[in-house]
């Protein structure tokens, strides 16, 4: 998370808070880019642009940040509507709000995540962008099911747990040696 935070942190920098434009159907529509291109490196095996699996599932993090915090806030009409250091805040809240949502599932499911692979973490995140995208066509009048907010958060845990795999190893875990084409 440290690492993702830097990034968000250094783009913030860089860009301001360009995204506080976006609604959270674009934001979905963003974060739906990033874990399909993942799956599409790990079916073909190989990536056109020198970038791996890792980045993406980083730029999923801090999207579905982005997402809760629009979803908190609103959508703004311009960009200078928040600081850095209120943007820094707002990624610190709902980071630390996931994290917890995250340790409590571990208790109950007894992190039975370090046993999955990370082409399952792939796949779940796009279930959930496509559950996101079905709560969002109902305009988030559901019967049962939870909000966008909840999913964002499942997203953001599920990059989280791919990039523990990619970071640190696991005999289970399916490898990201990625050729770039050409090379």
């Amino acid at each position: 998370m440290a690492e993702c935070r830097e990034l968000f942190a250094n783009k913030l920098h860089d860009y301001g808070a360009a995204w506080r434009i976006m609604r959270p159907s674009s934001v979905t529509d963003q974060i739906y880019i990033k874990a399909n291109r993942i799956r599409s490196i790990e079916i073909k095996g190989i990536a056109l642009v020198d970038e791996g699996i890792r980045p993406e599932f980083i730029g999923i993090v801090n999207y579905a940040i982005v997402g809760l915090i629009q979803l908190d806030l609103g959508y703004a009409e311009s960009v200078d509507d928040m600081s850095p250091e209120e943007a820094l805040a707002a990624y610190d809240k709902w980071a630390d709000s996931t994290l917890k949502l995250m340790l409590r599932k571990n208790h109950d499911y007894d992190e039975a995540w370090r046993g999955m692979r990370v082409s399952s973490y792939t796949d779940l995140i796009l279930m959930k962008i496509f559950r996101t995208k079905q709560i969002e066509s109902l305009s988030g009048a559901t019967l049962v099911s939870e909000g966008i907010d909840a999913n964002y958060m499942d997203m953001m845990n599920y990059a989280v747990f791919g990039l523990i795999k990619l970071t640190f190893g696991d005999d289970d875990q399916d490898e990201e040696v990625v050729p770039v084409a050409g090379r």
